[in-house]
């Protein structure tokens, strides 16, 4: 599908005079426009600006729980309006798997990049630009195919390797299952158990907020360990155990062990490590895992880095993980973090997008 804007304007002079030869009009503005369609499964937008600076930007989105009602044609955003204004084409996909879908979410990029460029050969740069999980699609893709993009920017990133952020998962499942051993509503096996992840999401969450408003110290304790408020807490521990049941799922088995692994920050951590359970990866899925999600560190194009305030999906701890890995691995540029900005998860404005781009473009000599 494809939408054209034209505009069109007849002056009333022209009805009483005749209007001057071709040679004498101004030449017509380029409109902007966008286009829709499918590849492979993967529902995509491109948005053309009216007067087009020559690079395109690929924005890649976040998670997107499995089973979500998912729009026809697929839609633009805020942020894509934004950059459209600054003369930036904007090519997103929608990805043909929902889920935590980063491998595929490559892919699918990858084929809508090579398509725009097919029809648009002059194409002088491509960026790429990720929010959330698609923070570390943004990564990965610099990584793997860094000949075909100039940079790249990471906005609440979920900017983990895979094995760090199913460890991540697991810890905070299985720390609500030691400091709330049998809560009402959820199943004796606990939240990492294949029993959790057949509850409704919606039942999960509220076995979980039940159990934190009975026991309120606990709740706080936990609550400074993850870096979030109490009252953030469900919404945490829910979506961690949706995205790492997304994980088992994925990789056919238990992703990850935790059997050497020595928990810190949990209050007295002596007896939570002797008590709290261990899980033995299996080895095929922990394979998959590692390959599918994986993150080195090693870049070859600038990399932009930002995060929000109080954000209780990506906390702190979160944000210093891919910077180490880049200063192991050498990249070279090193990314660069920018100042925090805007509040919770992805709280920032379409100026603010327009301005991390603009930052990334301005790095480069123009053409």
């Amino acid at each position: 599908m494809r939408t054209l804007l034209h505009a069109a304007l007849c002056l009333g002079l022209c009805t009483a005079l005749p209007c001057p030869p071709a040679w004498g009009k101004p030449p017509a503005s380029p409109a902007a426009r966008t286009e829709t369609g499918q590849i492979q499964g993967a529902p995509w937008r491109i948005d053309y600006p009216a007067n087009w600076n020559g690079e395109l930007v690929l924005f890649a989105h976040g998670f997107e729980p499995v089973g979500t009602p998912r729009p026809d044609p697929w839609p633009g955003n805020e942020s894509s309006d934004a950059l459209v204004k600054a003369g930036f084409a904007v090519a997103q996909s929608g990805y043909a798997s929902q889920g935590w879908a980063v491998g595929e979410a490559i892919n699918d990029t990858e084929r809508l990049r090579q398509h725009f460029v097919a029809g648009n050969p002059t194409t002088k740069r491509t960026w790429i630009l990720g929010f959330s999980m698609g923070g570390a699609v943004a990564i990965a893709t610099l990584e793997r195919l860094p000949q075909h993009y100039a940079g790249g920017v990471s906005l609440c990133g979920a900017n983990l390797p895979g094995d760090v952020l199913a460890g991540e998962m697991l810890a905070s499942l299985l720390a609500f299952d030691y400091f709330f051993p049998g809560a009402s509503g959820l199943t004796d096996a606990g939240l990492a158990s294949p029993a959790a992840a057949a509850l409704p999401q919606m039942k999960l969450y509220e076995g979980i907020a039940a159990a934190i408003e009975a026991k309120p110290e606990i709740a706080a304790l936990l609550a400074r360990r993850l870096e979030v408020r109490v009252d953030e807490l469900p919404g945490t521990i829910s979506l961690h155990a949706l995205v790492f049941h997304e994980l088992v799922k994925r990789s056919g088995g238990m992703p990850v062990d935790n059997r050497q692994t020595k928990y810190a920050g949990f209050g007295d951590d002596k007896a939570f490590n002797a008590g709290v359970r261990r899980v033995a990866a299996d080895a095929t899925a922990q394979a998959w895992l590692q390959q599918e999600l994986r993150l080195t560190g090693v870049l070859h194009r600038p990399l932009l880095l930002q995060y929000n305030h109080d954000d209780p999906s990506v906390t702190l701890r979160f944000e210093p993980v891919y910077m180490a890995l880049a200063a192991k691995a050498g990249a070279d540029p090193a990314p660069k973090v920018l100042p925090r900005t805007g509040e919770g998860h992805c709280g920032f404005k379409p100026d603010e997008v327009v301005e991390a781009m603009l930052m990334q473009s301005r790095t480069l000599p123009a053409d």
